[in-house]
């Protein structure tokens, strides 16, 4: 009499469910580094966006105090905020100073409270300089800093 085959046996069922924890151990960790890269590079597009406007603020010797005087609606901004800083060109002490445009990660996030920066330079170029310490996720036109 022959033997009907009834399904699969219990040794392939534990190789199958070995083999998707092995992908698993493996897909998780670099979906959250992917993530991570998406957050900074989100915040880094929108500084990016800002970076001619500001140009053209300080070319023009406007004395901008917000994002949304460089036409950065509120809405805008997911994960974080923006502040702009040093557009008078002087500081309290009448000393020259460099434009700046920060992001600030929300607390929520994977980067509580660090930040991403554009400075205008002497130039009239613009660096871009992180708090954030993780080689993987700063990307390469930023510079990190410890400040």
């Amino acid at each position: 009499m022959e033997r009907q085959q009834r399904g699969f046996t219990l040794i392939e069922l534990m190789i199958v469910v070995a083999i998707i924890g092995i992908l698993a151990a493996i897909a998780i960790p670099q979906y959250q580094n992917y993530v991570a890269r998406s957050e900074v590079s989100s915040a880094l597009a929108t500084l990016k966006s800002l970076q001619t406007p500001a140009e053209l603020a300080v070319q023009e010797g406007d004395t901008t105090s917000s994002a949304s005087d460089l036409g950065l609606s509120d809405n805008a901004v997911q994960n974080g905020s923006i502040s702009v800083s040093n557009f008078s060109g002087t500081d309290d002490d009448g000393e020259p100073v460099s434009p700046t445009i920060t992001f600030t990660f929300d607390d929520e996030g994977n980067f509580s409270s660090e930040t991403l920066t554009l400075e205008r330079q002497d130039d009239g170029g613009w660096e871009c300089t992180t708090t954030i310490t993780d080689d993987d996720v700063v990307p390469d036109s930023c510079v990190a800093n410890s400040n």
